[in-house]
């Protein structure tokens, strides 16, 4: 019985060891995250090389203005003039990461920006892809949306 009771102790204690230790998906989710927040840092700090460092080469963005850019460069350069047009405080909650594959991930958040004119403020929805790639995860794509009116009744 003794013999049972430890094995019984040592398996309750290595489960739980195991359960609380991080998952791949968690170190994953984590990064991708962090990733997203470089790109808001880049964006702020008007720093094209930063953001360009975290596309694939092929990353397109649609914005809400309706702007479809293709390529790491052309991306990079019409984010940068978009921050310098509509000037504001630009932040993106992240509300949730879902993986399509272990190379493929989409992060959806609120994305908002403040102190516009008139102390107005733009709320918007914006979607990422992210692809694992050797050095880890890039954005592969953004979308960027407006809420859609309320349907009539």
């Amino acid at each position: 019985m003794r013999v049972f009771l430890a094995c019984l102790a040592a398996v309750i204690l290595i489960g739980s060891f195991f359960a609380a230790a991080p998952t791949g998906a968690a170190n994953d989710e984590a990064a991708i995250r962090e990733i997203v927040q470089k790109y808001m840092e880049a964006r702020e700090r008007h720093d094209p090389r930063a953001l360009e460092a975290l596309f694939t080469s092929d990353a397109d963005q649609h914005v809400s203005a309706g702007a479809w850019c293709k390529g790491r460069s052309d991306v990079g350069q019409e984010t940068l003039a978009s921050s310098q047009n509509m000037a504001g405080k630009r932040t993106i909650t992240m509300e949730s990461v879902r993986f399509l594959s272990p190379d493929v991930a989409i992060a959806d958040g609120c994305y908002e920006i403040t102190g516009l004119p008139n102390g107005q403020t733009r709320k918007m929805w914006t979607t990422f892809v992210l692809t694992r790639i050797s050095g880890g995860w890039c954005i592969s794509a953004i979308r960027d949306m407006l809420p859609a009116p309320p349907s009539p009744k």
